[in-house]
């Protein structure tokens, strides 16, 4: 056999095993209030921990799936980006006023809630509470991680679309630029 005919069988085997490759299979589309906190998030080695929110009397921690920490400044979230935020009470004193520790920091109290927000293709395009923040999900919980938090998921996406700091250009994603700062560590 010779060269050209060589290269007519690579290519038509190449062809063939191509075509039998199988397609990926379709992701199910997610809606807000469907996403199950990730049991194993607490390992996810991606996070911004102890963000002081005195003017909310909140600490919070936030942890990104390795999908999610392989975004590159300027760069959207891959499908497949999850995110778990946990919200602790800041300690307040007897007067009200919110505890500090020897570093100056709020002292964190108990857990609060959890919120998870989710991002792939065709999720998030047809919200039950408006508006849309392009593919992302939420879901929200309390403590337990299981029950379902009253909170509406209407103030998560009202705030993540509205935020000039957290908007379209940085994904919906609160603290972008922060946490993509830390992922150079």
């Amino acid at each position: 056999m010779n060269a050209k005919a060589w290269t007519g069988l690579a290519l038509a085997t190449w062809v063939a095993g191509c075509a039998m490759a199988p397609a990926p299979a379709p992701v199910a589309i997610v809606k807000d209030g469907e996403l199950a906190i990730p049991a194993d998030y607490k390992s996810w080695k991606a996070t911004l921990l102890y963000i002081q929110r005195p003017d909310a009397k909140q600490i919070r921690e936030i942890y990104v799936n390795d999908i999610g920490a392989g975004t590159k400044p300027g760069d959207m979230f891959a499908n497949g980006s999850v995110s778990v935020m946990e919200i602790y009470a800041a300690k307040a004193a007897a007067d009200g006023t919110l505890e500090k520790g020897a570093d100056g920091r709020l002292v964190k109290g108990n857990l609060a809630k959890v919120f998870v927000m989710g991002k792939n293709a065709g999720w998030g395009k047809d919200p039950a509470e408006q508006p849309a923040n392009g593919d992302w999900v939420y879901s929200a919980f309390m403590p337990d991680g299981k029950t379902k938090a009253p909170d509406p998921i209407a103030a998560c996406r009202t705030c993540h679309a509205t935020n000039p700091a957290i908007g379209p250009s940085k994904d919906y994603f609160a603290r972008y630029d922060e946490f993509l700062a830390s992922l150079k560590k």
